[in-house]
């Protein structure tokens, strides 16, 4: 009668469960984090460790979290729960982003489908309405936040519309006002119609965009060179509107120019015969065909650089009889480096109101900025021929000013040629409408004064940044940005703490009246500046008669880049400057842009000792961004709902984040693959582990080679974990912890032993060793994964119940011996590894032709040419590692039918059936089956393991 053994193997138990549900049991883990108060438990375990300090980027207060804001945030909990495991003090403060347009735009969409005119609101209502909605979604994005994972100080987190905040921002300003870097200009910048205000760069985002193009003449009226006499400079513009605006024509001084006399007309073309147009040599052509021009006459090429230089012309509305006179001054001919032949005529026409090369090169020639177009995107009623025209309307549609400019130059007999182009435009980032260059008054800080440029580069050159090209786009940005505009006409921000000399037109520049205001702000926010008398901050030294109090509020990127003042350097339990600043690649104009600018002003140095950007995220084919206006998003709480936060964690490292990253279904569907190989892998750990005491516990030194290589390999992973922490490569680190899981464990080590742990006898030394690595491997898998995989760590690390610390997150790294190290092993089981290979793919192809049931039915004889294989495998049990019965090992070629790898050079394989009789508990084939009487077939190990137990048959 046959003996059923199964109750003497030793099969892994564990409750660890194969099928995850983590959209179900990660809740719980957050309810249990939060009842023993984790992150409290974290800072008291580390308070008098080195600090690490991550200063959170503020995100917007004005919605649901997007997936952007996942990649972001869980990127930040990774590398600052790994710096935590590195033995440092990782004290993380979430942030927001409360002021300004988004949220204002926000309410004023609620006031709009009320049929509520916002004008009519009392502005502290309006402020208040703005607070509140922000505060609300601050509540919301916690919960969402804390959802991913994310661990910090949510009971402190820190908002720019924080009372002690605004104060701060004050103190701020009032630094750049004390020490003169603070004046009122005028110049052009990105206007919204719409949403009536400047905006930052970092608020512009470009849309294709389909513009009138015109080619208009300029009668020449003073000729530097005699060519010129009777012609006329002919310009090109994508905005025909801004013609009023003219006040000179740029030309390139590397630019070849000549002069052309029409002969012959096509038909429709608006060229006269005989008249003579001057444009750059290499746009000849395409003109000549775009204006129907049949044939003309090369009178002859200027000389260059200064062949245009000294001419002066008229402006194409000079004499023309419904301007009244309005455009009678002369367009002086100015060298510009901006000006290219990439299209249009060679000649840039220049308005410096409506733009920023046309402003520089006005200034630099005295020109006159004149003031044309208000806020709402209509011409001055003083502007002739196009008085009230618009622009833009209030919704962002084309008015009918680009209209009245080419009807009136046509009149006027200057209009060449019109057509249309489609183009990158700027546009709001917000209401989506075109934007449109408009002088206006504002306030700046000047790039130059107090040199504050240089100490911005300076600062660059001092901090880190990842990857390293990071450091060349913020670079050039600061080397050519123009003065930063800090004023905004809103009301919802920290309002501009500025008085106004009437008499002088200067800004008062006083630190008292500075600190009075911030105080002010301190106990009642910036509604004091619109409720308080402006007596309370001017004090007894001056008089409110005497000042102009403004009203336009500070923009927010001067909020966000003051954040360090008031989080970093207003909490002890942080530090300035701050370790490391994280955000997308586009803060390189925005955050980290505007807090080196407001740092280096103020402190001389960035508030950042490195900067690291991620990429944007595509949607999975790569072609185009995935956003809620494409139809292509993917939100975060949709995955976290139905798969579980880790699968966004995990493919967040999975991702190269340096680069776009691809995001969607399919993608989504390879991490939960690649995240049940890892659970698998702690789950054999945990079933295998089952019953684990100290007393087992073998030094490495007793152990087997095969242990000792596992070992090793620990030893190998710890170091590139400690590492890629320090170097922010978390996606290298992942890569390694996977493949040691995927590869070395799963596919090798844990398929070889297998047989050791099921039914080796419990005191064996096989069985001993392996328990102990994989304890080993346990206590470092946990450890590794645990700021990645936040809540399958944790669960693991309480199924197991096995360390002293209430949370795996309370660990650091484990402490790996260098000892472990051991190259010349690794070199050999390398070699092992690679004759295994052929052994498995004979055993394979046996299988697979129905010769072989099961690999240990077989019994593979191996041939080795290559002298370092045969050395390696010759004390080795290469049965054990094939999973066979037996092996014979050969040195030679082998016969030629035997089986070979085209990879592996020098090893075949020639498998035969293993002679003998089955074991009942092992199920290897061996002739020695049968030979204890007192555990009937059984092969010798096994009746051993079975007699020690005291379970043979009865």
């Amino acid at each position: 009668m046959s003996v059923d053994y199964k109750a003497t193997v030793f099969l892994p138990k564990t409750e660890f469960p194969m099928r995850a549900g983590l959209a179900k049991r990660e809740p719980e883990t957050l309810a249990r984090w939060a009842e023993m108060d984790l992150f409290a438990q974290q800072r008291e375990a580390s308070k008098e460790r080195e600090k690490f300090i991550l200063h959170d980027g503020p995100p917007y207060a004005n919605g649901h979290l997007h997936i952007g804001h996942a990649l972001n945030k869980i990127l930040k909990d990774v590398i600052n729960r790994a710096h935590q495991m590195l033995g440092k003090n990782a004290h993380y403060v979430p942030g927001w982003d409360c002021h300004g347009l988004p949220i204002e735009w926000k309410i004023e969409e609620q006031y709009r489908a009320a049929g509520k005119d916002k004008d009519t609101v009392p502005v502290l209502e309006f402020r208040r309405e703005c607070r509140d909605f922000a505060a609300g979604w601050v509540k919301v994005q916690t919960e969402e936040f804390k959802r991913l994972g994310v661990l910090g100080d949510w009971e402190r987190p820190y908002t720019t519309m924080s009372f002690d905040a605004e104060a701060q921002i004050v103190r701020e300003i009032g630094k750049f006002l004390d020490n003169g870097g603070i004046y009122k200009g005028s110049r052009p910048v990105l206007w919204s119609v719409v949403e009536r205000t400047a905006l930052a760069d970092a608020e512009v985002e470009y849309h294709d965009h389909v513009s009138q193009t015109i080619w208009v003449r300029f009668p020449v009226v003073k000729a530097a060179n005699p060519l010129l006499e009777g012609a006329s400079v002919l310009i090109w513009t994508t905005t025909p509107w801004t013609i009023p605006g003219n006040r000179a024509i740029g030309f390139g001084e590397e630019i070849a120019y000549g002069v052309w006399q029409v002969d012959t007309l096509g038909e429709d073309s608006h060229a006269r015969v005989g008249e003579k147009l001057v444009l750059a040599k290499d746009l000849a052509e395409t003109v000549k065909a775009d204006a129907k021009i049949e044939t003309w006459t090369h009178l002859g090429d200027l000389p260059l650089a200064d062949g245009m230089a000294g001419t002066l012309c008229a402006h194409p509305w000079r004499g023309f009889a419904p301007a009244e006179g309005g455009y009678a001054f002369d367009v002086p001919v100015l060298p510009g480096d901006f000006v290219t032949t990439e299209q249009g005529t060679g000649f840039v026409h220049i308005a410096p109101g409506h733009g920023a090369d046309d402003w520089a090169l006005g200034l630099q020639h005295g020109i006159e900025i004149p003031q044309t177009v208000d806020g709402t995107g209509a011409f001055y009623d003083h502007v002739p021929l196009l008085a009230g025209a618009l622009v833009y309307d209030a919704d962002g549609k084309p008015g009918d000013a680009n209209g009245r400019a080419i009807k009136a130059l046509a009149e006027a007999g200057q209009l060449l040629h019109k057509s249309r182009l489609k183009h990158s435009y700027p546009h709001s980032w917000r209401s989506k409408a075109p934007l449109i260059f408009r002088n206006t008054p504002q306030w700046f800080i000047s790039m130059e004064t107090n040199d504050l440029r240089d100490k911005a580069l300076k600062a660059i050159d001092e901090t880190r940044f990842v990857p390293g090209t990071g450091r060349n786009r913020l670079r050039s940005m600061i080397e050519q940005r123009p003065d930063w505009c800090i004023s905004r006409q809103r009301l919802w921000g920290v309002p501009l703490p500025i008085f106004v000399e009437k008499k002088s037109g200067e800004p008062l520049r006083d630190p008292a009246v500075i600190e009075r205001v911030a105080t002010a702000f301190e106990e009642e926010g910036g509604d004091a500046w619109f409720s308080s008398d402006p007596q309370r901050f001017l004090g007894n030294e001056y008089k409110a008669e005497d000042y102009e109090q403004i009203t336009d509020v500070v923009e927010v990127w001067f909020d966000s880049g003051s954040t360090h003042s008031f989080v970093l350097e207003a909490r002890p339990e942080l530090k300035w400057p701050a370790d490391l600043y994280l955000e997308g690649s586009d803060q390189h104009r925005g955050w980290f842009h505007t807090s080196l600018l407001e740092s280096a002003g103020t402190r001389g140095r960035a508030p950042y000792d490195a900067v690291l950007t991620h990429g944007f995220i595509l949607e999975e084919q790569g072609k185009e961004k995935m956003s809620k206006s494409r139809g292509n998003a993917l939100s975060p709480q949709d995955v976290v709902d139905n798969q579980g936060a880790d699968i966004l964690r995990l493919w967040v490292v999975a991702s190269n984040y340096e680069e776009d990253l691809r995001f969607g279904p399919e993608i989504l569907k390879y991490q939960g693959d690649a995240y049940r190989r890892l659970r698998n892998t702690l789950r054999y750990l945990l079933g295998n582990l089952d019953g684990f005491h100290e007393s087992e516990r073998l030094d490495a030194a007793e152990m087997p080679e095969l242990e000792r290589w596992v070992l090793h390999r620990l030893a190998e992973i710890d170091r590139q974990v400690r590492r890629n922490v320090e170097d922010f490569d978390f996606h290298a680190l992942y890569q390694a912890v996977y493949t040691f899981c995927a590869v070395d464990l799963s596919a090798f080590y844990f398929d070889v032993r297998k047989d050791v742990l099921y039914c080796d006898r419990p005191d064996s030394l096989r069985r001993r060793a392996c328990r102990t690595v994989l304890d080993e491997v346990f206590s470092c898998l946990t450890a590794w994964l645990a700021p990645i995989l936040c809540f399958t760590a944790e669960e693991a690390w309480w199924t197991r119940g096995a360390g002293p610390e209430e949370s795996v997150h309370l660990r650091t790294f484990p402490e790996v011996p260098a000892a472990w190290l051991d190259e010349d092993l690794a070199r050999k089981w390398a070699a092992v590894r690679e004759v295994r290979r052929v052994i498995t793919g004979a055993l394979e192809l046996e299988r697979a032709d129905k010769r072989l049931g099961s690999s240990l039915q077989g019994h593979p004889e191996v041939f080795i040419e290559r002298p370092e294989l045969l050395t390696a495998v010759q004390d080795v049990e290469l049965q054990d590692i094939a999973i066979t019965s037996a092996v014979t090992l050969n040195e030679g070629a082998g016969p030629a039918e035997a089986f070979r790898l085209e990879e592996v050079s020098g090893v075949a394989v020639v498998v035969r059936l293993a002679e003998g009789n089955k074991c009942q508990r092992c199920w290897k084939v061996l002739p020695e089956v049968g030979a204890v009487a007192q555990a009937p077939d059984t092969c010798q190990r096994c009746a051993d393991a079975v007699q020690h137990l005291g379970a043979a048959a009865q």
